[in-house]
């Protein structure tokens, strides 16, 4: 990627009026590698699939004759405060997509409003991302160490001012994406073969997730939830968010898509915890449906590694602020002026046609190059 990559970015994609026009530009910005990194996903990508499939197999169920003239699409998690029910996922080597690397991911968030959660395996160092920006900030972690290494970890990313901690649980093994393992490339930390220590995040129980939540003091996301039952286990562990992830789909092929298994984590959860859910969210109405269901907030990861891809910085905060247009006239025309109305009334099943099943699906002005995974 071009060291310049960010530089220009605010007048080229400051008057933007779509999303796709911004993923136009990062295809157009990246090599075959990279964006292979970002939209792939393990095996068949079925995953990747399925979780775009279940958010398309949702209608809205609009109310009429309400006053909607003023509408706030404001959440909050963790105490703060977001100016849409959105958080940025964890992006591994975000370096490799943006020359800022998290400085990026820290500065966008703060700027718009948001919370962004910052990848251990992305560069800059969590001291270089924490005094980047003012805003608050959750800071990812992935296990390569024993009990003495991830106490380490953890005081490094309180004394650089995180406000929470997220330890993904989903990755005991790494992938088999495909796209990677035909072409050759890797990330930076699998460059030399697997990631050294990758056997301690293999390791990981609800014992050592507990004296990692001791040790901090701080909330705790868990980030990898994919059943209720795990959901009842981290509620009654007392960490304060579930996250719903399947990594995107690039971990273990053939799972359920996101928006499905949401469902009966918040049944199980019953109000007792805070709950994110990410997996091919891409528009507004995407993120709508998810609220609906229960969840609190909707992360973002290949939108936001798409807008990165295209201009840093500035275009991630173009491709919120068009979330948040796309978020406001959603909830005007369903008949709500604030998230709390939402419920399972206003969806409806509406079984999706096959197309939509492709990871950009959401978009209807592609390029004719672009993958269909």
């Amino acid at each position: 990627m071009p060291d310049d990559l960010d530089r220009p970015a605010e007048a080229a994609f400051g008057d933007a009026l779509t999303m796709h026009a911004i993923i136009d530009a990062a295809r157009a910005r990246l090599d075959e590698d990279i964006w292979d990194y970002i939209a792939g996903a393990a095996e068949s990508e079925m995953t990747a699939r399925r979780n775009r499939f279940a958010i398309d197999s949702l209608a809205l169920a609009p109310r009429v004759a309400r006053n909607v003239s003023s509408v706030d699409p404001g959440g909050s998690l963790l105490g703060h405060r977001l100016r849409i029910p959105v958080v940025l996922c964890p992006i591994g080597a975000c370096e490799e997509i943006t020359a800022d690397g998290g400085l990026a991911q820290a500065r966008a968030a703060a700027r718009f409003g948001i919370v962004p959660i910052i990848s251990s395996v992305t560069e800059p160092s969590f001291e270089a991302v924490g005094a980047a920006s003012e805003g608050p900030k959750v800071s990812q972690l992935y296990i390569r160490g024993d009990r003495s290494w991830t106490d380490e970890l953890i005081e490094r990313v309180l004394a650089a001012g995180y406000d929470a901690i997220a330890v993904t649980v989903d990755s005991p093994y790494y992938g088999r994406r495909e796209r990677q393992l035909r072409s050759g490339w890797r990330p930076p930390t699998h460059r030399a073969g697997p990631e050294p220590g990758m056997e301690w995040q293999a390791s990981i129980t609800w014992d050592s997730l507990e004296q990692m939540h001791d040790h901090a003091g701080v909330p705790m996301i868990v980030k990898g939830i994919q059943t209720a039952h795990d959901a009842e286990i981290a509620v009654e562990r007392g960490f304060e968010v579930v996250h719903v992830s399947n990594h995107g789909g690039r971990e273990l092929d053939q799972a359920a898509g996101t928006l499905d298994t949401l469902r009966e984590v918040v049944e199980a959860v019953a109000g007792r915890a805070q709950i994110v859910v990410d997996g091919g969210f891409m528009r507004g109405t995407d993120v709508l449906k998810a609220i609906a269901l229960g969840a609190d907030a909707v992360g973002i990861g290949r939108l936001q590694a798409f807008a990165l891809a295209a201009g840093g910085e500035a275009a991630l905060v173009r491709v919120l602020e068009l979330l948040e247009e796309e978020i406001i006239v959603a909830m005007g025309l369903l008949g709500v002026v604030g998230l709390g109305e939402l419920d399972h009334s206003y969806l409806r099943r509406a079984p999706a046609p096959p197309a939509t099943s492709a990871l950009l699906a959401a978009f209807p002005e592609r390029l004719p190059d672009w993958p269909s995974a």
